[in-house]
């Protein structure tokens, strides 16, 4: 029997397709889809442009300025960084690129010293969506939590203390320790969690799913182009 020939779907073909979708939809149903799209781009603009990393707040300022009620139903936090990805694809270029590299490099940098915590990657740096106000954060794991505490201090490092409430998978609110200090010139945050937390990452902020976490190795293979 003689193989099935592959269709390979281009962006352009499944933008068409999306169009020709909502084109059998009620004239309302369209209208609300492109209210959505238009806050997601706007809001994902926002997000480029004016280091705001707050979705909530990004797709409210959006919906302001395009003259919509933000009582509507607002884009998910997926499609605004759908949205964003798309938009740092078309105007970062090379230079975002760039610097996505240098923040990388900071990170590992910070990981190897911080090795014996077993040190994660999360958020923008990994996911690719960072910009060049973003913050290097990592998860750093050890019991007492302090023990992060006292070896910067033998190290000499200078840091401030911050404080993140998150809702974890339960419901519960929890709130996560950050030791937030400057390498290469790049703020790098430290969270901190205890050793079981390892089997566990928190909700993701965009999605509520487990936050991806990236341990020395897969950074690596990151800046390697692997």
């Amino acid at each position: 029997m003689p193989r099935r020939k592959k269709i390979h779907t281009t962006f352009i073909d499944r933008a068409l397709l999306a169009d020709e979708a909502d084109a059998s939809l009620p004239r309302s149903v369209r209208r609300m889809r492109q209210l959505r799209r238009d806050i997601a781009e706007e809001a994902a603009r926002i997000m480029a442009t004016e280091s705001q990393r707050n979705y909530r707040v990004a797709k409210q300022k959006a919906a302001a300025r395009i003259g919509i009620s933000s009582k509507l139903a607002l884009p998910s936090n997926r499609e605004v960084e759908s949205a964003l990805r798309a938009y740092q694809g078309l105007f970062g270029g090379q230079q975002h690129e760039h610097q996505l590299e240098i923040l990388r490099e900071t990170a590992l940098k910070v990981m190897r010293a911080l090795e014996a915590f077993g040190p994660r990657l999360v958020g923008p740096v990994l996911d690719g969506t960072a910009d060049r106000n973003s913050r290097v954060s990592l998860h750093l794991f050890s019991d007492p939590t302090d023990e992060v505490v006292l070896d910067l201090g033998e190290r000499g490092v200078v840091y401030r203390q911050e404080e993140r409430t998150i809702r974890w998978h339960d419901g519960t609110h929890r709130r996560i320790p950050l030791l937030v200090t400057e390498a290469d010139g790049i703020t790098v945050e430290l969270a901190l969690f205890s050793k079981k937390d390892q089997r566990q990452a928190p909700p993701c902020p965009i999605d509520g799913h487990p936050q991806r976490r990236a341990p020395i190795a897969e950074v690596e293979c990151l800046l390697a182009g692997a």
